[in-house]
């Protein structure tokens, strides 16, 4: 990959995380785009969309770059479950989320700033919750604090003693980068990870 680099369009100081696993260098621009669903618009298309408009932004102004953008949203019963609003809403998601299984749709973009080339892809990700209690879920939130996580879910913390049992192709995808999709995607490019 001469001359390009790879930046990560992104606030997120857990997608960064996983980027770095990857162990290849990398800068970190967090993009400035509205995020309100249009109306009408299925959740998957959401997040491909918002994660094609995060690494847009980036790549239009950075040249000789390969930007990628991802968002990720989760969905119960058809309907999507953002962050908590507070340590209310965030009591509410999880009992609506007790017994049942919730579905983390991952976008994922990547921008070649000098060919104009795009991938775009969403990776799902199931998680099935146990049974909670009250007390459960009170515990959870006062140690782990998740709200800045969609669902109320920090499944990489204390939040897989909330779960029974996970689906899907790469668990990446349940912390919001889903690196074994990224890697076809960067290889795509011309850059091998090995």
């Amino acid at each position: 990959m001469p001359n390009r680099h790879l930046i990560l369009a992104s606030s997120s100081r857990f997608r960064k995380a996983l980027l770095e696993r990857l162990r290849i260098p990398f800068e970190v621009i967090a993009p400035s785009i509205d995020e309100t669903p249009k109306h009408g618009e299925a959740p998957a298309d959401l997040v491909k969309r918002l994660s094609m408009q995060k690494a847009r932004v980036v790549a239009d102004s950075r040249p000789h770059a390969l930007v990628i953008g991802s968002d990720q949203i989760a969905v119960h019963q058809d309907q999507i479950v953002g962050k908590p609003r507070d340590h209310t809403h965030a009591q509410a998601q999880l009992r609506a989320s007790s017994g049942e299984a919730i579905t983390l749709l991952t976008g994922l973009a990547l921008i070649n700033s000098d060919s104009g080339r795009a991938q775009v892809d969403v990776v799902p990700y199931t998680v099935k919750f146990r049974t909670l209690s009250e007390a459960q879920i009170d515990s959870y939130l006062a140690k782990e604090r998740p709200y800045q996580c969609s669902g109320s879910l920090r499944a990489d913390g204390l939040g897989v003693a909330l779960l029974e049992r996970f689906e899907g192709t790469d668990p990446n995808a349940l912390i919001g980068l889903p690196l074994i999709r990224l890697i076809d995607m960067l290889r795509t490019e011309g850059l091998e990870i090995l």
